[in-house]
C-alpha cells in the first residue's frame, strides 16, 4: 500500500535527481534576469520601478506549477490564500491574511480579480479555467486609483494571451489519477491583414476524490468532489489604423459537477442520534476524515454557467496621450442542490430542483485617459458599473428532522418530544418536502472618477498621487416564504417551554415570522480614497520608497434571515462600509550584474467595520468588526543562478492579522477580540525552480519543482480551536521532454507531491452540536500530459 502511494512521486523525484545531475556537469550562465514588465499602474512599467508591492507569475512558471484557476495560485505566491467550501462558487481569496467569506453573496471581495481588464463580481464568480495565460499580477494592499473597481486588500490581475499575425497553434492531452482526461487547444493567426484571432477550447473531466455512502437515498452519487468543466474563449485583435487597437474577447465556461462534501473531523453527542435515524452508520466514526469517506442521502452538485463578452479600444490621440476604453457584460448563473445536514440521514438538504440558485449579471464601462506632459505621467479615468444579483434558497425539512429534533430534545429517550412540547401531532411540526424559499433581487448601480500620476522631480526622485471618488447605490428587495406555515415555532412561542428548546424549535428556517414576508432595502454611500507615493532610486541597481493608502470596500446587505429573536424578524439587514489605511515602506534591487531580483516591504494595514460573515450552524450571521490590523514584511526573489539553464523564485510573507480589542456581538465569537484572524498564518512562503537544457542537437528537457509553506492558522470564523490547520508544506513537480523545436513534449506532473493531508474549511456540522468536519484540501494528482505546438 505505502509502495503504491509514493510510486508517482518517486518517479518525478528520481527524473529530476536525473536532472540534477546534470546540472552538476553544466557550464556555468552569465544570463541575466529579464525584465519583467507589469500594467500595475495601467502603464508599461518595469516591475523594479513600480513602487507597489506586485507579484508576478508568467505564462511559464504557471505551465510548470500546473495553474489553471486562482486556487492554484497560492502555491505561487506568499501570503494569498484561496478555499472553497460547499462548491466553487463559494470561495474566498485574502492576502496577508485578509479576505471575505465567499459564502454570502451580499458580501463582494476584499481581494479584486481581475481578467483582460474585466472586474468579476465575486470570488466564486471568478474560479474557472483561465486559458492561455501570459501572465499575473498580484498587488497586495488597497488598490483604488488604478482600477474601475475599489478593493481594500489587494487585486489579482489576469492577463491572457492575445491574438498574434504569426500563424501557431497548441494542444495538449492529459491523463491522471482518479481516472483524470483532459484536452485543450488553441489555434492563433491573421484573418486578414488587420485583423488577428485566438480560439482556445478545454474539456477536463475527472471522478471525485471522495467516497459517498447514501442511506437510504434518495441519492446514488457514490463519489464527491468530482471534476466537469467545458470552456472556450475567442478573441479578435483588430488593427484599422497605427494608432488604434481594438480587441473583442468573448468566453463561455460551464461546470457540471457533483461537490462538495464535509469529512467528519469530531463527532459529537449528536452522533448516536444520527446514527439512530439513518439507515446506515449516518456519520463517519471515529471521525477520520483524511479516510475521504463520508455520507449524504441527498445529491450535492453545481451546474455552472458562465459567459461574458468584452471590447477593449486604445486610442493613441498623439504620441504623448492614449485614450482606452473597456466594455464589458457578463452572465453568471449557479444551479446547486445540496445535502446540508452532510449525513446520511435525512434531515436538512437544498433539493436540485433549480429553486436553490445564484445569477449575477453585470455591465461595465471603463474609460482612461493617460499621457505625459513634460516631467508628469498622468491618467484619468471613469467607471461604470451595473450589477443584478439575484439569488434563491429552498430549504425543506428532511423525513426525519422532526424525529431528530425529538431525540435531540429528550436526550434520545422521545422521538415524538416535538410534538409534547409543541401540542400539535407526530409528523405535522416539520412536513416533510416543506421548509423556506427564500428569494433576493439586489442591484447595485455606481461610478467612480480616479485619477493617478507620476511626477519625475528629477531623474532620481518620483512622487505619485492618485485620488478616487465612488458613488454607489445599492437596493434589495427580499421575498420570504414558508411553504408550511411554521406551525410548531408559533407554538413554541406561546406555550411555556424550556428556552433551550424553544430556540431548537424555532430555527429561522423554521420561524412564522417570515411567511410571506416581503422587504425593501437601499443604501447609498460616496467615498474620497487616494494614494501618495514617493520613490528614490539611489542607483541603477537600488530603489526605495513609502507609500501611503486609504481605500474601502462597499458596505451592503446579508442576503439570508435576520431576526431580533425568535418570531420577530430584523427588517434591516445593512452592514457598512469596510475601510483601511495602508502604510508601505520598501526597497526593489538588481544585485550580481542583474543575476538577482530581491525585493522588500514592510506593511501596516489598518481596516474599520471589518465585514465578518459567520456560519453559525443555521444561519449567516454579518457583524462589522470595529479594527483589524494587518502589520508585517513581503519578500520576493527571482534567481538567475550560475548553473545555466536553472532559475530560481520566490518569496516570503511575514503578517501579523488580527482583530483589535472589542465587545462581541450576536453571532460574534468570544475569541477573537486581540486574536489573529482565520486563514491568517504568521508565516507563509513559495518558491518554484527550473531547469532547462539541450539534450544533444534536437531534444530538450524541462523540469521544475514549486511549493508553498505556512505555519498553523485556524479556519474558522469563530477560531475554535477545533478548526486548527497545522503548519503545512506542499509540494508541485513536473517534468518534460521533448523536441527541441516543441512540435511535441511529454511531461509527467505530479500536485501535493508528498500527499499532505490538510483542512480548507473547518465547520460546525449543521444541527449538530459538537461534531465538526472538513472541506478537504485535494489529495496527490499525478498524470502524464502530451503537447504539441506547431
Amino acid at each position: 500500500m505505502k509502495l503504491r502511494k509514493w510510486a508517482p512521486s518517486a518517479a518525478v523525484l528520481s527524473m529530476a535527481c536525473v536532472a540534477a545531475g546534470q546540472i552538476q556537469a553544466a557550464e556555468a550562465d552569465p544570463a541575466e534576469v529579464e525584465a519583467v514588465i507589469v500594467t500595475a499602474q495601467k502603464r508599461e512599467q518595469n516591475l523594479q520601478d513600480v513602487p507597489i508591492v506586485v507579484n508576478v507569475v508568467s505564462g511559464q512558471q504557471l505551465q510548470d506549477a500546473g495553474v489553471r484557476d486562482v486556487k492554484d495560485l497560492q502555491v505561487l505566491t506568499p501570503g494569498l490564500s484561496v478555499t472553497s467550501s460547499t462548491g466553487s462558487a463559494q470561495t474566498s481569496i485574502r492576502i496577508r491574511g485578509v479576505g471575505t467569506i465567499g459564502d454570502n453573496p451580499g458580501l463582494e471581495s476584499s481581494v479584486g480579480t481581475v481578467i483582460d481588464g474585466v472586474y468579476r463580481a465575486r470570488s466564486g464568480v471568478a474560479f474557472g479555467d483561465l486559458g492561455e495565460l501570459e501572465r499575473i499580477e498580484v498587488l497586495k494592499g488597497p488598490q483604488g486609483t488604478v482600477f474601475g473597481k475599489n478593493t481594500s486588500a489587494g487585486v489579482i490581475n489576469v492577463i491572457t494571451k492575445a491574438p498574434e499575425f504569426d500563424f501557431g497553434a497548441n494542444a495538449e492531452l492529459t491523463y491522471g489519477n482518479h481516472d483524470a482526461r483532459g484536452a485543450a487547444g488553441s489555434v492563433t493567426g491573421p484573418i486578414g491583414e488587420t485583423v488577428a484571432g485566438r480560439l482556445f477550447v478545454a474539456v477536463r473531466k475527472r471522478d471525485g476524490f471522495n467516497d459517498v455512502r447514501n442511506g437510504a437515498g434518495p441519492s446514488t452519487q457514490k463519489d464527491n468532489e468530482d471534476q466537469d468543466v467545458f470552456t472556450v474563449r475567442g478573441q479578435l485583435l483588430w488593427l484599422p489604423t497605427d494608432t488604434l487597437t481594438v480587441r473583442a474577447m468573448a468566453d463561455y465556461t460551464e461546470r457540471n459537477e457533483h461537490c462538495c462534501l464535509t469529512m467528519t473531523t469530531v463527532v459529537g453527542p449528536t452522533g448516536a442520534l444520527i446514527d439512530a435515524v439513518a439507515a446506515d452508520a449516518g456519520t463517519v466514526r471515529p471521525g477520520n476524515p483524511f479516510a475521504r469517506l463520508t455520507y449524504a442521502n441527498r445529491e450535492s452538485n453545481q451546474d455552472i454557467k458562465d459567459k461574458g463578452v468584452s471590447l477593449q479600444a486604445d486610442w493613441e490621440i498623439n504620441p504623448d496621450v492614449t485614450l482606452t476604453s473597456i466594455t464589458a457584460w457578463r452572465d453568471w448563473e449557479n444551479l446547486q442542490g445540496a445535502d446540508i445536514d452532510f449525513s446520511s440521514a435525512d434531515i436538512w438538504y437544498r433539493p436540485s430542483d433549480g429553486r436553490t440558485f445564484g445569477k449575477f449579471e453585470t455591465f461595465s464601462q471603463e474609460m482612461r485617459l493617460a499621457g505625459r506632459s513634460g516631467p508628469i505621467d498622468w491618467m484619468v479615468g471613469g467607471y461604470y458599473s451595473d450589477e443584478q444579483l439575484d439569488t434563491s434558497a429552498f430549504t425543506p425539512f428532511g423525513t426525519a428532522y422532526e424525529t431528530y429534533f425529538g431525540l435531540l430534545l429528550s436526550g434520545g429517550a422521545n422521538p415524538n418530544a416535538v410534538s409534547a412540547l409543541t401540542g400539535i401531532p407526530a409528523g405535522q411540526n416539520f412536513i416533510p418536502g416543506q421548509g423556506s424559499l427564500d428569494t433576493f433581487d439586489h442591484s447595485t448601480k455606481g461610478f467612480a472618477v480616479f485619477t493617478n500620476n507620476t511626477w519625475h522631480v528629477t531623474d532620481a526622485l518620483e512622487l505619485t498621487v492618485g485620488l478616487r471618488y465612488t458613488d454607489e447605490t445599492k437596493k434589495v428587495f427580499a421575498q420570504y416564504n414558508n411553504t408550511a406555515p411554521g406551525l410548531a415555532c408559533a407554538a413554541a412561542i406561546a406555550r411555556p417551554i424550556p428556552a433551550a428548546a424553544r430556540a431548537a424549535i424555532c430555527a429561522p428556517g423554521a420561524d412564522p415570522a417570515f411567511n410571506d414576508v416581503d422587504t425593501r432595502q437601499k443604501r447609498s454611500e460616496d467615498r474620497i480614497g487616494g494614494t501618495v507615493k514617493a520613490s528614490y532610486r539611489f542607483s541603477p541597481q537600488l530603489m526605495t520608497y513609502v507609500s501611503y493608502a486609504n481605500s474601502h470596500k462597499s458596505g451592503g446587505f446579508n442576503l439570508d434571515r435576520a431576526r431580533l429573536s425568535a418570531g420577530v424578524i430584523n427588517p434591516d439587514t445593512s452592514f457598512a462600509a469596510e475601510t483601511v489605511e495602508s502604510y508601505e515602506a520598501g526597497f526593489k534591487s538588481n544585485l550580481f550584474e542583474n543575476r538577482l531580483i530581491l525585493n522588500a516591504a514592510a506593511f501596516d494595514q489598518t481596516f474599520e467595520n471589518f465585514q465578518l460573515n459567520t456560519f453559525t450552524g443555521i444561519s449567516f450571521v454579518v457583524a462589522s468588526i470595529p479594527k483589524v490590523t494587518s502589520k508585517g514584511v513581503d519578500l520576493d526573489m527571482v534567481w538567475r543562478t550560475p548553473i545555466r539553464g536553472l532559475t530560481a523564485t520566490g518569496g516570503v510573507t511575514y503578517a501579523v492579522t488580527q482583530f483589535g480589542n472589542f465587545t462581541p456581538t450576536a453571532g460574534v465569537g468570544p475569541r477573537l477580540p486581540g486574536s489573529r484572524l482565520s486563514y491568517a498564518p504568521l508565516w507563509s512562503a513559495s518558491w518554484s525552480a527550473a531547469y532547462e537544457r539541450d539534450l544533444g542537437s534536437e531534444m530538450r528537457l524541462r523540469a521544475s519543482l514549486s511549493g508553498r509553506y505556512t505555519s498553523p492558522y485556524n479556519t474558522g470564523s469563530n477560531l475554535d480551536p477545533l478548526k486548527n490547520q497545522k503548519e503545512l508544506t506542499l509540494w508541485n513537480g513536473r517534468i518534460g521532454v521533448g523536441s527541441a523545436d516543441e512540435r511535441w513534449t511529454v511531461e509527467i506532473f505530479a500536485q501535493n507531491l508528498t500527499d499532505e493531508d490538510y483542512f480548507q474549511v473547518v465547520v460546525d456540522q449543521p444541527l449538530q452540536s459538537g461534531t465538526y468536519a472538513a472541506f478537504l484540501g485535494a489529495p496527490r494528482t499525478w498524470g502524464v500530459t502530451l503537447r504539441s505546438k506547431f
